[in-house]
């Protein structure tokens, strides 16, 4: 199974949007293998965009993600990343298609509301950031079957 860090910016947290977003993750199939209320530090933020070091919104992005507090979350299905890309819409909610959490709930240009790993090698980089691999819950959902289909 494929993992991906989502996390429920500041803005999503403010605007009381929490219930909102983990349902469509949740109505998708999704299963969460963790969660995390916090607010993450500087130092974890540079570690966190590191790649965009250097890039004129490197600065105004810090301070976004560290504003306040946020939900930390680690889903878990085969396609994860791909699936919960589409669910979250084009990066900024004025550009993002209706029926997306930031098309349906967003429309500012610099607040979009969630983060979610855009490759595996991403999510590889990004989960041991926030949880430690003992903090990542294995299960299965009852409806798995029903979810999923059967393996071939």
């Amino acid at each position: 199974m494929e993992r991906t860090l989502i996390i429920l910016k500041p803005d999503a947290v403010q605007r009381q949007l929490i219930g909102s977003i983990i349902t469509r993750f949740e109505q998708k199939g999704l299963k969460i293998a963790a969660c995390r209320f916090m607010r993450i530090s500087r130092e974890l933020a540079e570690r966190h965009y590191a790649v965009h070091k250097g890039k004129p919104f490197y600065e105004r992005l810090l301070r976004y993600i560290t504003s306040g507090p946020v939900l930390v979350l680690v889903l878990q299905a085969a396609g994860v990343i791909a699936m919960s890309r589409k669910l979250m819409g084009a990066t900024f909610g004025c550009d993002a298609e209706p029926g997306t959490i930031r098309g349906d709930f967003g429309g500012s240009k610099g607040f979009n509301l969630v983060h979610g790993s855009d490759s595996v090698e991403s999510a590889d980089y990004e989960i041991p950031l926030y949880f430690t691999e003992n903090e990542l819950v294995n299960y299965e959902l009852a409806n798995e079957h029903w979810l999923y289909g059967e393996e071939e």
